[in-house]
């Protein structure tokens, strides 16, 4: 109940600064091509909630709400871009049942961008670090995991958006009585733009536990909409989301999806 509320609450706050707001004028449209670009050369801010109804092999509702940075930087002559995420996690205990409720495991990595030759298509490879924060041993590995991300970005279209996220990380130090960590992800991600900083969006993420053989496909269609003030560009949206495979325990059924994403331009 209270995750339910929470996720009223951050849906009427993302709609009231909708309304608040001027919306993109129509000929602005390289704005709303890039503003869901993850390797925009620009510092952002994301705030992100996933309310996940159902767990799989159980009745159990989860919720994960995500903070996230990311900050391009420079090494001699190359680019880069941080992105740096921590999340608050709500999920059943495997011990008694009861919510835990805390920090999650913070993760962070670094993507060196190539250039493509083409200003519209964004690619960057790098390495990945995820620490064990957890407050709880429910709501965390337990385990120093590390690997790489890799993502694309094409925005040659003003109209039509896509790309990647691809992460790998397994666990190389951390709690001996704690499982071990090998998972891979893909977040294949596609934008329409509908015109007035208005889209239609699917961001699901794949998941394989290779340690484990279990996986998560989830696949979902939600909207969008973008808007400026000042210097800074603001995208707020919601994606409902659907399993359509799974194996093992712990993974959504169904989950709803919300962010508030914030670019600050120079």
């Amino acid at each position: 109940m209270q995750r339910t509320l929470f996720l009223l609450v951050f849906i009427i706050f993302s709609l009231t600064l909708l309304v608040e707001q001027e919306v993109l004028a129509n000929d602005d449209a390289h704005t709303a091509a890039q503003a869901n670009n993850p390797l925009a050369n620009m510092t952002a801010f994301n705030i992100q909630d996933y309310y996940i109804g159902e767990l799989t092999e159980s009745d159990d509702s989860a919720n994960q709400f995500w903070l996230r940075y990311a900050k391009p930087f420079s090494v001699y002559d190359t680019n880069w871009l941080m992105r740096a995420s921590l999340p608050v996690n709500s999920y059943p205990s495997q011990s008694d049942g009861d919510t835990e409720t805390g920090f999650g495991d913070f993760n962070v990595f670094a993507a060196y961008l190539i250039d493509t030759g083409n200003p519209a298509i964004s690619f960057g490879i790098g390495p990945q670090l995820t620490v064990p924060t957890a407050s709880n041993s429910a709501l965390g590995s337990e385990k120093w995991s590390a690997g790489f991300a890799n993502v694309l970005f094409n925005a040659s279209s003003t109209r039509f958006q896509y790309g990647y996220l691809l992460t790998w990380q397994a666990s190389f130090a951390g709690d001996a009585d704690a499982a071990d960590v090998n998972v891979a992800a893909l977040q294949p991600f596609a934008f329409y733009q509908l015109g007035g900083g208005t889209y239609l969006r699917a961001a699901p993420i794949w998941l394989y536990d290779i340690e484990d053989d279990d996986y998560s496909v989830p696949l979902g269609v939600g909207i969008g909409q973008i808007f400026k003030k000042g210097k800074t560009v603001y995208n707020a949206f919601i994606e409902p989301q659907f399993s359509v495979a799974s194996e093992g325990p712990g993974w959504p059924e169904w989950q709803i999806y919300v962010g508030l994403n914030m670019q600050f331009l120079d």
